[in-house]
């Protein structure tokens, strides 16, 4: 079988809308730009791809708790982490056509609407997305929509020390959504204004900062190459000094040649104590307008006390920061293959790994009005259901070579056909087709619940 070269982003993005994996978000009114919504394939891949980073960031390790704080953020949290004043980016207009784009990305000093050079000097524009408090929009009580995950980490830690006596070096992980009012959201779901982070903050002695940040360059690597991305697509870079977030000390990106070039799909960052650091500096400003004393026992102090030395220390923090959309879009384009069959035809099928895979198997009956093989066709799709593999789907389409191509392009790895023959011979017996290699074989179903646990498993 021969294979295509790399797909077309506007491949990718017609087949997201075509096979239910992602939708432009409030279609019916011309859409929201920069937003977009998961289907019923989608949604199922990206469940899939946060609970694999879940599973090896908290549950395969014993130095990492998990958290979910709320998206709502107080200001003063993004004023004290620098965002209010820093999280910005250059805006220019076009006097010509009134188009907005970021500075930084325009080619030959032109528009890249109407291509007129006559454009506005360059000014910062804040990325966050500003919300009222209360009923009364008046301006004096207001908060954000978080930029990031992290800092609602940071303004936990102490409570999380509390709760788990946690010693250094430890972690704390979070999944969520995060908001940034992009000037040009582009290239489909990669850069966008609402979106979702898996982020860890790895709070190490100051000093072993800097060996920590390569364990963790290697390890979100590695885990990366296991989700099915082609080493051969993969890269680090480090930012240059002038390139670095005001809170890094250096940032390492792990690049993938995405469609659209060669792009970050998650940033390692060493951000020292600055958080830390500055959220605790902080308190005492909040502890005089709030009228309060800081104690000892208060978060006033974000670190740590060791009982033997009475050191108090404020950790360093390493950062690995992935964007769920982004490693979204990696995969499936990673995944989505062409191939030419010996008979000629083209064959479209999404090869992701089974982990990944939205459906797992779907369950097919040879014969959607046989009342017999529809009846053990949907009994073998609520056996195989309560293996907890993930999604198992009973497919009848009526036409059995339809419904493997279209398996085919969801990426199902398993396909399991329930036909006259299953009720042939003392032992009822189903064909399961494999997606890669398209192979068939014949399995009892009384071995079959076991058959696809192990092909799970392995």
């Amino acid at each position: 079988m021969a294979q295509e070269k790399q797909v077309l982003l506007e491949e990718i993005v017609a087949f997201c809308k075509r096979r239910g994996f992602i939708f432009q978000s409030s279609d019916i009114y011309g859409g929201l730009q920069g937003i977009y919504d998961y289907g019923p394939f989608g949604v199922e891949l990206k469940n899939n791809l946060k609970a694999a980073w879940w599973k090896s960031m908290v549950y395969e390790r014993d130095d990492i708790e998990g958290i979910d704080a709320a998206i709502v953020t107080h200001r003063l949290a993004l004023k004290h982490s620098g965002h209010e004043e820093t999280f910005t980016d250059p805006l220019v207009d076009c006097k010509a056509c009134k188009h907005r784009m970021r500075a930084d990305h325009i080619v030959g000093g032109k528009c890249d609407n109407c291509g007129s050079k006559d454009l506005t000097p360059p000014r910062h524009f804040n990325l966050m997305f500003r919300t009222n408090l209360g009923p009364v929009d008046d301006g004096s009580s207001f908060a954000y929509l978080r930029p990031e995950t992290a800092q609602a980490i940071f303004m936990n830690f102490k409570n999380i020390v509390d709760v788990t006596a946690r010693k250094l070096p430890f972690g704390i992980a979070q999944m969520g959504k995060a908001f940034r009012n992009e000037i040009t959201p582009r290239n489909f779901i990669f850069r966008v204004r609402e979106f979702e982070q898996m982020e860890l903050e790895f709070f190490v002695e100051p000093g072993t900062d800097e060996e920590w940040h390569k364990k963790w360059v290697d390890t979100r690597l590695s885990w990366w190459i296991e989700q099915g991305l082609s080493p051969d697509r993969l890269q680090l870079q480090w930012q240059k000094p002038e390139e670095l977030a005001h809170y890094s000390k250096a940032t390492v990106d792990i690049l993938y040649q995405f469609p659209h070039g060669l792009e970050e799909l998650e940033g390692i960052a060493n951000r020292t104590d600055f958080d830390l650091g500055s959220h605790t500096k902080a308190q005492e400003e909040f502890s005089l307008v709030a009228k309060v004393k800081p104690n000892e026992d208060s978060n006033a102090k974000l670190g740590l006390l060791d009982p033997e030395t009475k050191k108090f220390t404020i950790p360093f923090v390493v950062e690995p920061s992935a964007g769920v959309d982004r490693g979204i879009l990696a995969i499936l384009c990673n995944a989505y293959t062409k191939e030419k069959l010996e008979n000629g035809e083209e064959r479209v099928v999404l090869k992701i790994r089974p982990h990944l895979a939205p459906v797992k198997a779907a369950v097919i009956p040879l014969a959607r009005n046989n009342e017999k093989i529809v009846a053990k066709a949907k009994e073998i799709k609520n056996q195989l259901q309560k293996l907890g593999i993930g999604r198992i789907r009973y497919e009848d389409t009526g036409n059995i070579g339809k419904g493997y191509r279209r398996n085919d392009e969801i990426g199902t790895p398993l396909c399991i056909t329930v036909d006259f023959d299953t009720f042939e011979g003392a032992t009822e017996t189903v064909t399961v087709r494999m997606r890669d290699t398209m192979k068939q074989e014949r399995i009892a179903v009384q071995e079959l619940s076991l058959f696809v646990k192990n092909y799970f498993s392995s």
